[in-house]
């Protein structure tokens, strides 16, 4: 079929083989609608078409009832059962909550493609009709919102979608399928949990992990593959302040830890412009400020929640450093009657994601091949964290986590030109653009797999 084919003749083609080949075989022969850059159809993606609505409701229902970190129950069933319907041998509440699906289809490399599948305490303002408005209680019992605000709900969905083409394409490839759900990612424990429950002994140990996120900087219909570091370190450090309380009308008699945990606020800002070589990336970004009951009353404390973002081991224990000297500073300046309280919250920590190279390139080339040149894109590392790094790391074997770009062309375009960004994970208000979005995160999935695990032209198995 020529890439420039009028429309009408490309509809006519697709519905005679929709109308007379099984899925099972057309499922080494097409790709996507909707990307920027459309390239001809290539091998493993037509029966996409045909699943999609069935992820489409998928994806609006995880859209719309989310679940926070080690609390997937609902999810997880859901992710379990469609891997069952697929063929794979599943086993559930692996690491709490995890699943993870077997499927063998004779010898050759074990693939684990991984996602996540929890979501956020934070509310939806996107204004869409399947905006979440889910709420939940949190370990601290307190009731909060909770929406996919980071995009697991576009993960899990291609992750299912790419599931089920593999399952059902079976003469395209040799080897072992190692899917796995993971839980509690935004608190970077899912991974470790997983592992520490014989991921890697009660299943099939993988030779390749691959896995993707959702991204902002690029539109949606194109990937892109980082190579090399891609993901930062995290640390979650809390400092709490003591003071002495009392009334508010006589802050005279008082020392206000508000006042000290303000001006550490301020005073951490300076590490990385002052403190950090410029050349090296580095965020300490304050989230939270925890401090009393009522406004004409000084507490006797106040509670700071960092998180802390670093690529190299020596900025992560500079920055670690002078944040505890800052906080003591300020402290000993306010004359308090106790040095602030500094914790490194191990359970919160997250190492460097680094795709590996050799890997990232092998995917990138397949990828072109498959969804376009123009649809594949560089880039860049970020400064947030993933704990997807852990499993190339334990198992000793090569990794790539892609990105898939969220928002829509256009709007991609006019905020480039007008020098703005668009709201990405985290913010109340990303919305991605969902059909392009998911259809090229299941193609990205799928056809990884098949570069990694597919058999030659003349080699496929009757």
């Amino acid at each position: 079929m020529s890439r420039h084919a009028p429309a009408d003749v490309t509809r006519d083609v697709r519905a005679f083989i929709h109308a007379h080949v099984p899925i099972s075989a057309l499922l080494a022969l097409s790709l996507i609608a909707a990307t920027p850059a459309r390239a001809a159809d290539p091998p493993g993606l037509v029966g996409l078409d045909a699943l999609y609505p069935s992820l489409d409701a998928l994806y609006l229902d995880l859209h719309q009832n989310p679940e926070l970190s080690l609390h997937e129950e609902r999810t997880a069933a859901e992710m379990a059962a469609r891997l069952r319907k697929a063929g794979f041998e599943v086993t559930e509440h692996v690491g709490g909550t995890g699943v993870v699906g077997v499927l063998k289809n004779g010898p050759g490399p074990t693939v684990l493609v991984r996602t996540d599948m929890d979501a956020l305490p934070m509310p939806e303002k996107t204004g869409l009709p399947y905006a979440s408005s889910a709420t939940a209680k949190s370990d601290a019992g307190e009731t909060v919102p909770v929406a996919h605000a980071c995009g697991h709900d576009v993960h899990v969905t291609s992750w299912v979608g790419a599931a089920t083409l593999l399952a059902h394409a079976r003469t395209r490839w040799s080897g072992t399928l190692v899917f796995v759900g993971q839980p509690a990612e935004e608190v970077l424990r899912g991974a470790d949990q997983m592992i520490r429950d014989g991921l890697f002994t009660r299943f099939p140990k993988p030779d390749f992990v691959v896995g993707l996120h959702v991204s902002n900087l690029i539109a949606a219909g194109r990937v892109g593959v980082p190579p090399g570091p891609a993901s930062a370190a995290s640390n979650a450090v809390d400092i709490t302040f003591y003071g002495r309380g009392g009334h508010g009308a006589a802050p005279h008699r008082t020392v206000d830890p508000v006042l000290i945990a303000a001006r550490a606020v301020v005073a951490l800002q300076s590490i990385v412009s002052r403190e950090i070589n410029p050349f090296d990336p580095a965020v300490v970004t304050v989230g939270t400020i925890h401090a009393g009951t009522k406004r004409n009353i000084i507490p006797d404390e106040a509670k700071l929640e960092l998180t802390v973002r670093s690529y190299k081991p020596e900025v992560q224990k500079q920055l670690l450093a002078a944040i505890e000297r800052i906080a003591k500073a300020e402290a000993a300046a306010a004359g308090a009657p106790r040095p602030p309280e500094i914790v490194v919250d191990p359970r919160e920590a997250s190492e460097v994601v680094v795709n590996d190279p050799a890997l990232a390139a092998r995917l990138s080339s397949a990828l072109r091949r498959g969804l376009g040149d123009a649809n594949v894109v560089p880039h860049e590392p970020a400064s947030s964290s993933e704990d997807f790094g852990v499993y190339g790391r334990v198992a000793g074997v090569p990794g790539v986590q892609l990105r898939v770009g969220a928002i829509p062309p256009d709007e991609f375009a006019t905020a480039a030109k007008e020098g703005r960004s668009v709201p990405g994970p985290h913010n109340s208000r990303f919305a991605p653009d969902r059909e392009p979005t998911i259809r090229t995160g299941v193609s990205a999935l799928t056809l990884s797999v098949l570069e990694l695990l597919g058999l030659p032209a003349r080699g496929v198995r009757s």
